[in-house]
């Protein structure tokens, strides 16, 4: 059975549950093509402040369809080209969408369900939690920007250990190493994440967005990046919402 991508809203906040229990939700292009379509809409409804990335039956996600993939490099590899180039699609979209994205991580996330946690702005697991790099316990590399995000969060020796060894790792290794946001307790992981979405929905989605915008930007030479600051903190001062803060500030410094 073919994982679906069911959504839901919690007040602002977008929720994307995988939905594939029978396969510990692993990805299909299918799903895919819903995520990139869902992130549309969502980026154009101002109601939608926050997306929550979640898996059905206890799970997150098991990565790729073994089975699909042993049939295809057999017999259409071309499909499976296009496969990828969907797949990193929806991680591009995810990481270039300008609303908050977490992910809420129960029991499996392994494969490609790790690369799509990790294009997730925050990730909140739960104590169950297990996030395997299984690409080469399959004889295969990396897809879903892993290595990229692994790279850029733990330097080169520990995300190269991560992906060639693929060993098991709990929701507490992940938040030592500083990839996971919050380890809640099993089965609280969507409720934690929408609490978090919550007080992000009180931030304005404009300095959201361009602090997004910023970090992902965050490899260029500082005087570009200094220029992009000075461009977004100015963008920022003069919407609505800054003198609006900044005046409550005031007041409530001054009471005390």
């Amino acid at each position: 059975m073919t994982t679906e991508l069911q959504t839901e809203r919690h007040d602002t906040t977008l929720v994307l549950r995988l939905h594939g229990p029978a396969t510990r939700n692993a990805l299909s292009p299918q799903v895919y093509a819903a995520g990139v379509e869902t992130l549309n809409m969502a980026e154009a409804n101002p109601d939608v402040h926050a997306v929550v990335l979640t898996g059905a039956g206890g799970h997150f996600c098991g990565g790729g369809d073994l089975q699909r993939l042993a049939h295809q490099r057999v017999h259409d590899m071309a499909a499976q080209a296009r496969s990828l180039d969907a797949f990193h699609q929806w991680i591009e979209a995810l990481h270039s969408f300008p609303k908050p994205v977490i992910a809420a991580v129960e029991g499996v996330a392994a494969g490609g369900g790790v690369s799509l946690a990790l294009a997730c702005d925050l990730i909140v697991a739960a104590d169950n939690a297990r996030f395997v790099m299984a690409y080469s316990q399959v004889g295969l590399s990396s897809d879903g920007g892993a290595s990229w995000h692994l790279q850029r969060a733990l330097g080169r020796q520990r995300a190269l250990a991560l992906l060639w060894l693929g060993d098991s790792q709990s929701a507490h290794d992940w938040h030592q190493a500083g990839l996971v946001h919050t380890v809640a307790a099993n089965g609280q992981a969507l409720d934690t994440a929408l609490g978090l979405a919550g007080r992000l929905a009180e931030r304005p989605q404009a300095v959201l967005a361009s602090l997004k915008e910023l970090v992902n930007e965050a490899d260029q030479p500082l005087r570009a990046h200094l220029a992009s600051e000075k461009q977004r903190f100015l963008d920022n001062l003069s919407l609505p919402a800054a003198g609006q803060a900044i005046e409550a500030f005031l007041q409530k410094r001054t009471r005390k």
